[in-house]
């Protein structure tokens, strides 16, 4: 559409309380032969120290062969996901599919934690299956116990290892996951509290002494959300040589137990990783099937070089401090390279945040940033991730996740230190959070200068603030081609993590305001600190019906949205994606977002005909009152149809306000002034607005 500049008084008081209204957003056989024997003539021969033979090398690599016994102690939680809608049940019966099971492989089931099973399974209790050879049967029920407790689980680990040892062991988690700060097992009986990676640590701790060169289990994997993080790692280093877990939300669907338990009983000569790989790729499988393979990780991780990684990623956690205490502009980069980066689970102000980024995305994208350790622990990622499974919006995930704070809450943070081995990276965040080096965090960065023989100044300068700039109503600069630029000092920009852009519609004869969205629709350069707009009148809809958006990820051939909606009546997220190879969109289902508890949902309803959609805006009422907030509502409905789908329209004639948004590096958010755009008749309009 041509651009026409022009000038308008009919928004300006609207516009201006826009800006007061809508600033408040925070959005790893000597032999001694004598040479002297031959030799009749006495002679004084040498003394020479024998040097003892070395104690022989004990060789701990398992043998494999199909006479060995396997046992699987599957925790199986059901919580809301068998309430809601039966998936433990349905695992159970996967799992029955695999009969008879062969003579050496037995799998004890605890089962528990729903307030209803739709197999009979006795809810008020916690109740003790086998399943092995001679069938399927109840050994043992037990009073109701939380799952989410540490006594639960060692009290079934100790029963397991006791009376069902083998000579593999395999253990199995499955419930919703949280990361590495909420853990696993949320526990519908008991206000879901979970089971944290400490409170894991210390079950296992309590059953059996950790040994890295000869772990006591063979494998354990989390059929959970969220769980492939490397505290998830840690945790269980010296328990397990491999480890099976995934980056991402898990689908309801979970494991295949057909799959990989029908794998292991025809080849029970399998070592750990070949079951791993199998677990890997009937889940990839049984995903395809039901339509979920899109945004699904899973990754095998070889739990015995876990040290390797742990070392490198204090080395660059290391690096990191050193570099923020030499010149707190590193955050504002680093800030910028986490935003690019693969994170899982959300992390908006919508779906809620688990705050989990991939880690070799993330070194990746802070290439310059790590200079002396990024490589290397990228190497000791490549070492210790020996298997993975990715679904094409996640074909850049490398396997294992850690915390950055996108939210910058000061309270997860402080659960996340609690609850993961020390880090520098701990320290790293409180700056980053609190905007300063605290006294014991500068005695924490005295003492790495001595383990990395690093001579430095720390210069403990406080983080810019908005403040010191005035970013609130951060004026912009109207262009003679109809462009609305921001322009920023590169002092302000390294003050900032992101930058996106907020566009709404005005309904000037009701005075309302209707938020569409928050994307990044603008041309940047971040050198020069220059952004300008592309606004173009076009906008996302379900069928007909205009819809909130949120960018919540750019990848290297697609695009991520999140629009919130009340799907026949309940609230959630519906995720669409956008493919830069075929143009298309795509709805991948519909999701509730991150609990208080930190759980993350992991059933995903794709749209049904019938279906009742009502998107969720954030609309202004009173545009005379500065202190009315926006209010969440659903503005429309729609029912869905066999054609229903996810496109961008014109929005027609109207008037639009286009305002950037800075977020800093607390994750503080200020919106600059509005651009007013009026689109009539095709052609876009810049609006000179007097904002004096």
């Amino acid at each position: 559409m041509p651009i026409i500049l022009a000038s308008s008084a009919a928004v300006v008081v609207i516009v201006v309380l826009m800006i007061v209204i809508f600033g408040r957003g925070n959005v790893p056989e000597i032999t001694n032969d004598d040479p002297y024997e031959a030799i009749e003539e006495p002679v004084e021969t040498p003394v020479v120290e024998e040097t003892p033979e070395p104690p022989p090398e004990i060789d701990n690599t398992p043998v494999y062969h199909p006479d060995q016994t396997w046992a699987i102690y599957w925790y199986l939680c059901g919580s809301d996901l068998e309430t809601r809608g039966g998936f433990a049940t349905s695992d159970l019966e996967e799992m029955l599919q695999v009969s008879p099971l062969p003579e050496n492989i037995t799998v004890i089931i605890e089962a528990g934690g729903a307030r209803q099973w739709q197999n009979g399974i006795e809810p008020n209790s916690n109740s003790r299956f086998i399943y092995d050879s001679d069938g399927y049967r109840l050994i043992e029920q037990l009073p109701s116990a939380n799952m989410g407790d540490k006594d639960t689980l060692e009290a079934f680990l100790r029963f397991c290892t006791e009376n069902y040892p083998a000579d593999n062991q395999v253990v199995v988690f499955w419930n919703h996951g949280g990361g590495s700060v909420s853990g696993v097992i949320f526990d519908e009986r008991y206000g879901f509290s979970s089971l944290t990676l400490p409170q894991i640590r210390q079950a296992f701790e309590a059953v059996t002494p950790p040994s890295h060169d000869n772990p006591p289990f063979e494998l354990v994997t989390l059929d959970a959300c969220l769980m492939s993080t490397i505290d998830m790692a840690a945790t269980l280093n010296g328990y397990s040589r491999w480890m099976v877990a995934s980056q991402e939300l898990v689908p309801a669907c979970g494991w295949d137990y057909h799959g990989f338990l029908q794998a292991l009983a025809d080849e029970p000569g399998m070592s750990g990783m070949q079951l791993g790989m199998a677990i890997c790729d009937s889940f990839y499988a049984d995903c395809l099937t039901h339509g979920r393979a899109d945004d699904i990780t899973i990754s095998l991780i070889d739990l015995t070089v876990i040290d390797n990684l742990l070392s490198a990623y204090a080395d660059i956690g290391a690096e990191s401090l050193f570099s923020a205490c030499n010149d707190i502009t590193f955050f504002g980069e680093y800030g910028r390279a986490a935003r690019k980066s693969i994170s899982f689970g959300g992390n908006n102000a919508w779906d809620g945040y688990t705050n989990m980024v991939d880690l070799g995305d993330l070194v990746r994208n802070a290439e310059g940033l790590l200079p002396e350790y990024g490589n290397a622990l990228l190497e000791a990622l490549d070492e210790c991730v020996v298997y993975m499974m990715n679904g094409p919006l996640r074909k850049n995930a490398t396997g294992l996740s850690f915390y950055y704070s996108y939210n910058s809450d000061y309270d997860d943070l402080r659960s996340f230190i609690s609850r993961t081995e020390d880090s520098p990276f701990h320290w790293f965040y409180d700056y980053n959070i609190t905007g300063e080096l605290s006294d014991e965090g500068a005695r924490y960065v005295e003492s790495l200068m001595r383990e990395y023989s690093r001579p430095m100044e720390i210069t403990r300068r406080t983080i810019p603030s908005s403040e010191e700039f005035d970013l609130e109503g951060y004026p912009l600069r109207h262009t003679s081609t109809g462009d609305a630029v921001l322009e920023l000092d590169p002092a302000i920009v390294n003050a900032l993590s992101g930058i996106y852009c907020y566009i709404a519609y005005f309904d000037i004869d009701n005075e309302i305001i209707l938020l569409l969205g928050r994307v990044n629709n603008f041309n940047a350069d971040w050198e020069r600190g220059v952004f300008s707009d592309t606004f173009d009148g076009m906008w996302g809809c379900i069928d007909d019906t205009l819809v909130f958006m949120e960018l919540t990820e750019i990848g290297d051939d697609y695009l991520l949205y999140s629009i919130p909606v009340k799907l026949n009546g309940e609230e959630h997220s519906l995720s669409v994606s956008y493919s830069y190879a075929t143009g298309e969109y795509e709805i991948l289902g519909a999701r509730r977002g991150i609990d208080d508890n930190g759980m993350a949902d992991r059933i995903t309803r794709s749209l049904e005909p019938g279906d009742v959609i009502e998107p969720l805006h954030y609309v202004l009422f009173d545009m005379d009152d500065y202190d009315e907030e926006f209010t969440i509502m659903a503005v429309e409905s729609l029912v869905v149809t066999e054609n229903t789908r996810f496109h961008i329209e014109d929005m027609g004639d109207g008037y639009f306000i286009y305002i950037y948004e800075m977020v800093d590096l607390q994750n503080n958010s200020y919106l600059s002034e509005p651009a007013a755009f009026l689109v009539e008749d095709g052609l876009i309009y810049l609006l000179e607005l007097d904002m004096s």
